[in-house]
């Protein structure tokens, strides 16, 4: 009995002594060494680079390219965007993912002002420009000025006019502008776009084409408004860029461009990395509008954007109608589609490339500034940089070829539907940019499918999500009349 008793309290002490020894070391022990202890601007920008850019050009496959006949579903009984019918699902995706990421945004912002980290300020500037930018060029009106202030109270903000967004954007732009420091390294690292993370000598190059960036879209907002350059003073802050490359730089090659090339390392894939055979490529097919001028053109790009279908025993390249019958269907497998090596491509993550201010120096040039070179240089380098872009040659005589040659002789209209058919080509997989650029130019010129009812026009905007109605209904209801309408017919400030 007296051995039991021992044994009980030596027991007993053992297991106090152990206790004792591990909630000693219990919060050492129990901390992960790889999680930061502070959320800094570092750890917040590059899984916001990587949110924004997966949802962007989800965005233009699912939307952007049906719209615009660059895809046309498999078979689609009620509707499609290729009728010309916009889907509630299609304006809540934008709208929820962009206005979700835009809070990080204010975040990052706002540590970053807190510990006088002007790189990080500069660089929430022009995430939040550009991310304003297409929501408003898609809905027009849209909260601004009191969105992302849930913690100030606001719930239900008000509607900014895009009349009013559009100058703040630009402010915001320049002052990125003149915040962006290349002698300095960004102090938290975190940034996958362009790697500014680190010196390059007594410089850092990530952080110069961050105001290449900046600035080239500062050029591609001010030539999207320019129908209102009454209003805002679009000539002059277009002549104050282009006259001063070493304030104002923009791309001037295809390093430069902003694009998020997936590491391919966890979390940070190609979205489309294990997207399933009938998702990829059996429910869409390349249009005949899109896929024909590239075979007559026999443009290189489509052994990187498309598959091949054999016809009459060779491998060709083969499209269908965009805005059929409700009563078409397209059998599996018989027409080209996205080919399974965009799925992997690291450099799919597209923002803005150089290629695109190449068309928007060209476009530039044909209405009369001063951009350094003739519309024809700007058009063929512009073609040249797509190439460079999706990593294939350009071929020898290509930019001499029929259909493809500039034309310096034409008409100033003609020469514009150029620019802005080869600018639509090297708009593949950029967001919702050449919906844009085709409402405010109206080029490239589309084939009207037989399917389309006579009722439906190509959209001009998204019409706002419908939980709206329920969520912030008084500020909606006064966007609404302030817009004349909600309707895909209604057009924003910059298009009227």
């Amino acid at each position: 009995m007296k051995f039991n008793i021992i044994s009980k309290v030596a027991a007993l002490l053992l297991a106090t002594s152990l206790l004792v020894s591990c909630t000693k070391n219990f919060e050492e022990l129990n901390t992960d060494p790889n999680r930061p202890k502070e959320v800094t601007p570092g750890v917040m920008l590059g899984q916001m680079e990587y949110k924004f850019v997966t949802r962007s050009i989800d965005g233009s496959r699912r939307f952007t390219h049906e719209l615009m006949q660059v895809t046309a579903p498999r078979s689609s009984v009620n509707g499609g965007i290729h009728r010309y019918v916009i889907t509630p699902s299609s304006n809540d995706f934008l709208w929820t993912g962009f206005y979700s990421s835009l809070t990080d945004v204010q975040d990052m912002y706002s540590i970053a002002s807190k510990l006088k980290e002007n790189n990080y300020m500069a660089i929430s500037l022009i995430y939040k420009s550009w991310a304003y930018s297409i929501l408003t060029d898609a809905f027009g009106d849209i909260p601004y000025s009191e969105s992302t202030r849930a913690t100030e109270g606001i719930l239900k903000p008000a509607f900014d006019q895009q009349k009013d967004i559009y100058p703040q954007i630009l402010k915001d732009l320049a002052t990125a502008n003149t915040l962006l420091d290349n002698t300095k390294a960004l102090t938290y690292g975190g940034d996958f776009l362009y790697n500014a993370n680190a010196l390059t000598g007594s410089t850092n190059d990530g952080v110069n084409r961050w105001k290449k960036f900046c600035n080239s879209l500062r050029l591609r907002l001010l030539l999207r408004i320019s129908k209102r350059s009454g209003e805002v003073n679009v000539n002059s802050e277009i002549n104050a860029i282009l006259a001063d490359p070493v304030k104002n730089p923009v791309f001037t090659t295809t390093s430069d461009d902003a694009i998020f090339r997936f590491p391919g390392t966890f979390p940070y894939f190609n979205p489309y990395y294990n997207a399933r055979l009938s998702d990829w490529r059996q429910g869409d097919y390349y249009t005949r509008f899109f896929i024909n001028k590239m075979n007559t053109d026999e443009d290189p790009r489509r052994a990187v954007w498309a598959t091949q279908v054999a016809v009459n025993g060779a491998n060709v390249y083969q499209g269908i109608d965009s805005g059929y019958p409700s009563s078409t269907e397209y059998v599996v497998d018989k027409n080209s589609s996205y080919s399974d090596g965009l799925k992997t491509l690291p450099q799919l993550g597209i923002m803005m490339t150089y290629a695109e201010v190449e068309f928007i120096k060209a476009e530039l040039a044909l209405k009369g500034f001063a951009t350094g070179n003739s519309p024809q240089k700007h058009y063929e380098n512009g073609i040249t940089a797509s190439m460079a872009q999706w990593g294939v040659p350009l071929p020898a005589g290509y930019l001499q070829k029929a259909g493809v040659a500039y034309n310096p002789g034409a008409s100033t209209d003609a020469q514009l539907q150029q620019i802005m058919l080869q600018k639509y080509y090297a708009y593949f997989f950029v967001d919702y940019q050449s919906w844009f650029e085709k409402r405010r130019t109206g080029y490239p010129v589309l084939p009207r499918g037989t399917g389309i009812p006579d009722g439906n026009v190509f959209p001009s905007r998204c019409p706002y999500p419908v939980y709206l109605q329920s969520l912030n209904p008084d500020n909606l209801a006064k966007a609404v009349t302030a817009m004349g309408g909600d309707n895909s017919n209604i057009k924003v400030w910059w298009d009227k």
